[in-house]
């Protein structure tokens, strides 16, 4: 069964750090473009930072830039988020996603999704 799994949420003070672990193990990814996407309560779901398949390229929703970081090993499978600076506003259930090679802004877009991990950003 095609699956993602998130790892690596908690709770964390306002500029704390996490890395949010995707692993896709039964995907190659290296065909994948992979995403990571967050929802909080009473919000739509928007897209935080996706990166290439081959990793050459790498976006951003505006207000992570500077703070949050995509990375993929494609040898383990794996996709991280590097979350830095953490404000209260990132609170949120992330989850990854997974399309074909490039990405794109819609969630519509991806096709297999992980069950999600909560971050929450609080004193």
């Amino acid at each position: 069964q095609l699956q993602l799994v998130e790892s690596g949420g908690g709770l964390v003070q306002p500029g704390g750090s996490l890395r949010l672990s995707c692993d896709a193990s039964r995907f190659t990814l290296g065909y994948y473009a992979m995403g990571w996407f967050r929802q909080a309560p009473g919000k739509e779901r928007e897209g935080v930072s996706c990166i290439s398949s081959t990793g050459g390229r790498t976006y951003y929703l505006d207000s992570v830039k500077g703070r949050f970081s995509i990375s993929r090993d494609n040898g383990k499978n794996t996709v991280y988020l590097q979350m830095t600076s953490l404000k209260p506003e990132d609170t949120a259930v992330y989850y990854c996603a997974i399309r074909p090679r490039l990405c794109k802004q819609s969630p519509d877009e991806y096709s297999y999704w992980g069950q999600g991990t909560q971050v929450t950003v609080s004193s």
